[in-house]
């Protein structure tokens, strides 16, 4: 039985996208400090977007959240929900009718030195134009021995096609050497 379901896995229908199904769209890396990035003129080729990161804030905290937003819509048209845990405690929160959806944890100034963390966001479907927007993501940080990781899913209400994503630091700035990129996953 083991060898079916591990066959199943990887042939057919349904198994993992291959690395040839992701195609290279922008990457953002930064000398500067902007407060967020924006990748846009997002061609709508693909099924799926997938936004990886490599990131640090500015702000006088130790773990911070980053913030998502599509189309420059800063009205009250996303929710999101995040669970997270640091190896001790685990925790929940959500967010309804807020002004971007958000995902948690970026090291901050309070972090270790060059210490940053690494995120993945996937947007489904992102060029339909039938159905609301939905992200889920991941981000982990390793704290020089203590860390956490969490995973989420956001929903933006609009049923426009996505053609831009923005990424900001909840408060403060993206330090030097964060690094930001889009990939299209095709169909």
């Amino acid at each position: 039985m083991i060898g079916a379901i591990t066959a199943g896995l990887f042939s057919g229908a349904g198994a993992p996208a291959s690395t040839t199904s992701y195609e290279s769209i922008a990457t953002i890396t930064g000398s500067g400090t902007p407060s967020s990035i924006t990748f846009s003129s997002i061609p709508s080729t693909y099924k799926h977007l997938q936004v990886r990161l490599i990131a640090r804030d500015s702000r006088a905290v130790t773990l911070e959240a980053y913030l998502i937003q599509f189309n420059g819509d800063t009205a009250a048209n996303y929710s999101d929900h995040m669970l997270y845990g640091d190896g001790a405690s685990a925790a929940a929160y959500s967010n309804v009718s807020a002004s971007s959806m958000s995902a948690y944890a970026i090291p901050s100034a309070n972090a270790s030195a060059s210490v940053y963390g690494a995120g993945i966001i996937d947007i489904l479907d992102y060029a339909n134009t039938s159905k609301y927007k939905t992200i889920r993501t991941s981000t982990g940080v390793d704290n020089n021995g203590s860390g956490v990781i969490s995973i989420g899913s956001g929903n933006w209400r609009s049923t426009s096609a996505v053609t831009s994503i923005t990424i900001a630091a909840q408060v403060g700035n993206w330090q030097a050497n964060s690094s930001f990129a889009l990939y299209g996953i095709k169909g």
